[in-house]
């Protein structure tokens, strides 16, 4: 494992020992010990990974802190606004396009398409990603105590594509999406296999910006089909491309986190680091 996958590690469990003893508000002191390292090096770690102070990484994480960024976010136009955006369509244009695969390119799974996919670190663990010319077509998190297969679930998908392990080609996709700053997202584009309404979900949640959370319920109504709360569900656990298509921002109506498929204190930690950039120190 690497020293950056180590680092993480003992970050993701002390947000989960945070989260576990939110009530008890643990000090410095119990947080490092629980990650077995002395106060000076976790604080020192935390800080270098979050941008804030675990103290302050937690109130990010609270119900009632949630609730009002709920509350904040009930409008996905007014979203787009507060990102600095002129229409929600224009999350494309700054941030990420997004192109569904034709219903014929769908059947054949990728036939004659060259994807190149590698490892690499993130600040969230490792992760393993898949990239055409076209535009980034897959991301996803390792779980490092777990047998990997992420190359055997994305060939799967993309049967009849010709897979290339290319790590220095998918690096300048990986550095560009976890950069911190905005103007590294321009027209990074996303190829992805999917239904019409998956699509529309997939582009609602780019409308969500940094920062910022919103609801299964809320999505269903930005997209026109306010029963289908269940079926958005579905289609944002579907979602192919980690991060770059923020599924981790879609928390639960009542302001819990919720499931994620890269596990909850991934999706936990996601939303603190994003938090702690778009709210300060």
């Amino acid at each position: 494992m690497s020293t950056d996958a180590i680092h993480y590690q003992r970050i993701q469990q002390a947000i989960e020992y945070l989260a576990e003893h939110v009530q008890q508000q643990p000090d410095l002191e119990a947080v490092a010990a629980h990650v077995h390292l002395s106060p000076f090096h976790f604080q020192r770690l935390f800080t270098e990974w979050a941008g804030v102070s675990p103290k302050k990484f937690l109130q990010y994480l609270m119900l009632d802190f949630l609730k009002q960024k709920i509350n904040a976010s009930a409008n996905m136009a007014a979203l787009a606004e507060e990102a600095g955006l002129s229409s929600p369509s224009r999350v494309h244009d700054l941030f990420v396009g997004i192109e569904g695969v034709t219903p014929a390119a769908f059947r054949q799974a990728g036939k004659g398409l060259h994807i190149r996919y590698g490892y690499h670190n993130t600040p969230f663990g490792m992760c393993f990603a898949g990239a055409t010319e076209r535009g980034i077509c897959g991301l996803s998190f390792v779980e490092e105590d777990r047998v990997r297969d992420e190359f055997a679930s994305f060939s799967q998908k993309w049967a009849f594509a010709e897979l290339i392990h290319d790590p220095q080609f998918t690096q300048p996709y990986i550095h560009r999406i976890f950069a911190p700053e905005k103007q590294a997202f321009n027209q990074l584009n996303v190829l992805v296999q999917g239904t019409p309404f998956q699509l529309q979900v997939w582009e609602a949640l780019l409308r969500i910006p940094l920062g910022a959370v919103s609801t299964y319920e809320q999505i269903a109504r930005a997209i026109g089909k306010p029963t289908a709360a269940r079926a958005v569900g579905t289609a944002v656990g579907d979602n192919p491309v980690g991060y770059l298509i923020p599924c981790h921002r879609v928390i639960r109506k009542a302001g819990q986190m919720g499931e994620y498929r890269w596990g909850s204190g991934r999706k936990k930690a996601m939303i603190g680091w994003e938090m702690a950039r778009a709210w300060g120190s």
